[in-house]
C-alpha cells in the first residue's frame, strides 16, 4: 500500500453543457485552475453515442485489452472519481459511472468519451 496526505483547499461546483465530453472538460479546467489532485463527483445526463470502458476483455492477462460499451440512447448518470497527474505531470481524470435508462444500467469509465447530455453537475474538491 502507498498513501499521501491531503488536506482539502478548494471546492469548485463545476455544471457542464451539452454536447461538451466529461474527461476533456474536466482535465482542461483542472490545467486552467493548477489542479494536481482532486476528488470528483457528477450526476447529470449522457448523451447517445458515449463510450465507455466497460472491463478488459479476460481478467490479468497481459496486454490488458480493454472492452468499450456505446450508449444506444441518452442515459442517467452518476459517477465518482479522481484527479492526479500523469507522468508528464498532466491532470488526467478517471471517473467510473453508474448510466442508467429505463430497467437496465450500465457501469464503466468515462475515458474513451462520455458526452453532456443536457446538462451534467460535478463538484470538484481539491
Amino acid at each position: 500500500m502507498k498513501y499521501s496526505e491531503a488536506k482539502q483547499g478548494r471546492t469548485f461546483i463545476i455544471r457542464l453543457e451539452d454536447g461538451e465530453i466529461l474527461h476533456e472538460t474536466i482535465e482542461a479546467f483542472a490545467r486552467e485552475h493548477s489542479i494536481t489532485a482532486a476528488a470528483v463527483i457528477a450526476l447529470g445526463g449522457a448523451d447517445a453515442g458515449s463510450k465507455l470502458v466497460v472491463g478488459p476483455e479476460q481478467g490479468r492477462s497481459t496486454p490488458v485489452i480493454p472492452m468499450e460499451h456505446i450508449l444506444d440512447d441518452v442515459h442517467e448518470i452518476a459517477g465518482v472519481g479522481t484527479i492526479f497527474p500523469d507522468k508528464d505531470h498532466n491532470p488526467i481524470l478517471h471517473v467510473h459511472i453508474a448510466s442508467g435508462r429505463d430497467k437496465s444500467t450500465i457501469t464503466g469509465c468515462v475515458r474513451r468519451g462520455v458526452k453532456v447530455w443536457q446538462v451534467m453537475e460535478v463538484v470538484l474538491l481539491n
